[in-house]
């Protein structure tokens, strides 16, 4: 039997390896500039579109953290990658979560970013009590009041932290936000810099909060210079994403 090397496939991994080599190398010149440790920094890489090999080849250096947008995409990838692979992966879910896909999530979800309604939250924790499960979730909160993404206002966010608060088995573990695409860094430093005032104030009445979502490939500098402790970066390890149909 003969066996073939896909140059291809190794050159897209080694691509892959040598720029998360990179972006933690960039992390940690942002962290280093304004005085904070790099180790604090939890990065979230985002693998939509991307095959599970990359996840794998990912892990087997050592990232355990991992975010999907998609549910479908997410479960499958979990369930190919538990087949044939035995490393340990922490699941993200950093994209908009509907209430009927809560269940093909539930059994192995580490952390969920995007909690901005208490139906949602009320979901989680009916869905995660059949398994006998706690869930850690983040509320998303819309600092930039665009009527056309998800979040949670900022001044209803400490109304709503109150009232998920309550459920039994749902752990608030911080906040998330996606800044304004726009080339005005003021703006985006403005949208982080107002989660992190939320996160301040709110932080002290709930001893789990331990996360702020904040930053992407654009803006993981600013939002490192503005508290973030955790970045969801996508295309800055995997490279340019194909859309697909």
């Amino acid at each position: 039997m003969k066996y073939y090397f896909n140059k291809s496939i190794f050159h897209d991994n080694m691509k892959i390896l040598s720029n998360y080599s990179s972006i933690k190398e960039k992390i940690k010149e942002v962290c280093e500039r304004v005085g904070r440790d790099p180790e604090e920094i939890t990065l979230v890489a985002v693998s939509k579109t991307f095959p599970f090999t990359r996840i794998i080849e990912l892990n087997s250096i050592g990232h355990m953290d991992f975010g999907e947008n998609k549910i479908r995409e997410m479960r499958d990838k979990y369930y190919n990658i538990s087949f044939q692979y035995s490393g340990k992966i922490n699941w993200h879910m950093v994209g908009h979560l509907q209430s009927n896909k809560v269940k093909d999530i539930i059994a192995f979800i580490h952390l969920i970013h995007s909690v901005d309604t208490y139906n949602l939250a009320e979901v989680i924790d009916t869905t995660a009590k059949k398994i006998n499960k706690k869930v850690d979730i983040l509320i998303q909160v819309n600092t930039s009041n665009e009527p056309q993404k998800y979040g949670v206002a900022p001044d209803e966010t400490e109304r709503l932290c109150r009232q998920i608060s309550l459920l039994e088995n749902v752990n608030i573990k911080g906040l998330m936000t996606m800044a304004k695409f726009t080339d005005d860094r003021d703006e985006i430093r403005g949208n982080f810099r107002t989660l992190k005032g939320l996160f301040d104030k709110i932080k002290p009445d709930y001893p789990d909060f331990k996360y702020l979502s904040m930053g992407m490939t654009g803006d993981y500098d600013i939002a490192i210079e503005e508290g973030s402790n955790m970045l969801r970066i996508g295309t800055a390890i995997f490279g340019e994403r194909v859309a697909k149909d």
